[in-house]
């Protein structure tokens, strides 16, 4: 018991300075139950990375947009929630590292008989490495998030982009509804003017190819909306068969960093902390043990480490290399990050000008059909050339409403690179 008493007193003459196993201040916090994100790290401190994850903003507007998030996230099975909450328990246990261990030994000696000891370790001096295994936990949190964050909007996302596949698929599917009449017209008249041998048969074919051609559209985009509404519900944890448009899609904030960079930057800490520490498993570090037991107690001081050889040096400075790695692969990632949003953000807005422009192709295809039309009741156009400019006027608004849900998708997609998808709250 006397080598215990002098272990732990060693160990308190000890604990501070740089280098020293020491713990943090404001370590030991009590944590309980809470939100899967949650700004504070285990050592009391704030979480920059976490912070900026918990202030974004959702830009979906109230609407049908935002109840299909709602229905998504309400049945997600967060798997990257559970992989959090195990990196924060190990940061947990990790700010506890600079307490002296207790534990067993039992030998066997010579003679066959037991001996049973309480052993008593704690580290006085091991160049940082207690400290760089706490903020490797402490980044390893903020890893665990940055992926939550970037599943939670990649799923929303996925769920988006099938709820506008299938409005869009509807929308389709209602231009060629409503066209159908007419073009059954048209046929009717075909087959009559051919019964009465003032067409040719030809111009019959082509009326009716026309119109199979828009049933078949029709039947296309049905089965589409189909699938697409089955799938979307297997994800969903209410129904969303009976939601339809589209609601508002606002700009996300420009100072909002991509999440693959914050991600990233996690990352980086994390790496670091992992090179400190095993920079400090290279050098020789200093601990106190003591032990008790039925032959009496005993205390020492030890010296050691991983062992100094030829190659050392070139550890040493490979741990130095993985830092400077690490800040190479945050840079990289800002530079892919800024390329996808200017990517994005230039596909956008061809695509709003290619929609723009498909309305106006659109409306004058309407008005040329109305003019062939009113020409064709008072017997100066033929029946064919109404067929062909209606198949146009249809083809031009199938483009413009597709169109339309073409650029919401684009949208979804660069607030989703941002995280801005789904409020950090929600998270």
């Amino acid at each position: 018991m006397a080598g215990l008493v002098a272990c732990l007193a060693l160990a308190g003459c000890f604990g501070s300075g740089d280098g020293f196993a020491t713990r943090d201040a404001g370590a030991l916090p009590d944590v309980g139950p809470a939100p899967a994100l949650d700004g504070e790290l285990t050592d009391g401190s704030r979480s920059e990375i976490i912070d900026a994850l918990l202030a974004r903003r959702s830009v979906l507007a109230e609407g049908p947009l935002r109840e299909v998030a709602g229905a998504v996230l309400a049945a997600n099975s967060r798997a990257a929630e559970a992989e959090l909450r195990a990196a924060m328990l190990r940061s947990e246990a990790e700010e506890k590292n600079w307490l002296p261990t207790l534990g067993p030994q039992v030998s066997l000696t010579s003679m066959g008989d037991a001996v049973s000891r309480l052993v008593l370790d704690a580290v006085l001096f091991d160049h940082g490495g207690k400290r760089a295994q706490r903020a490797y936990a402490r980044a390893d949190v903020e890893v665990a998030a940055a992926a939550l964050a970037v599943d939670t909007n990649d799923r929303v996302l996925t769920a988006l982009e099938l709820y506008l596949a299938a409005e869009a698929a509807r929308s389709r599917a209602a231009v060629n509804a409503a066209a159908l009449s007419r073009m059954e017209r048209l046929a009717y008249i075909m087959e009559e003017r051919v019964a009465a041998g003032v067409s040719d048969r030809a111009d019959l074919a082509l009326t009716r190819q026309t119109l199979n051609g828009m049933q078949n559209d029709l039947a296309s985009d049905r089965e589409a909306e189909a699938a697409a509404l089955a799938e979307l519900q297997a994800m969903s944890a209410r129904p969303v068969a009976n939601l339809r448009g589209i609601s508002d899609i606002s700009t996300p904030d420009a100072l909002s960093e991509p999440l693959s960079v914050m991600k990233a930057r996690a990352e980086a800490e994390r790496a670091v902390a992992a090179a400190q520490a095993a920079r400090a498993g290279l050098l020789p570090g200093v601990s106190v043990s003591g032990s008790t037991g039925s032959e009496g107690g005993a205390a020492q001081l030890n010296v050691g480490g991983a062992g100094l050889g030829l190659g050392t040096p070139a550890r040493l400075r490979a741990t130095e290399a993985e830092e400077a790695a690490a800040s190479a692969r945050t840079a990289q990632a800002v530079e892919e990050a800024r390329r996808t949003l200017a990517a994005l953000d230039a596909e956008l807005v061809a695509a709003e000008r290619q929609a723009a422009e498909a309305r106006v192709l659109a409306a004058e295809a309407a008005e040329t059909f109305a003019h062939f039309a009113a020409q064709q009741e008072a017997g100066r156009r033929a029946v064919p050339e109404v067929v062909t400019v209606f198949e146009t006027k249809v083809r031009t608004e199938r483009s413009a409403v597709s169109s339309a849900y073409e650029v919401a998708a684009l949208r979804l997609r660069r607030a989703a690179l941002t995280g801005s998808l789904v409020d950090g709250a929600e998270i």
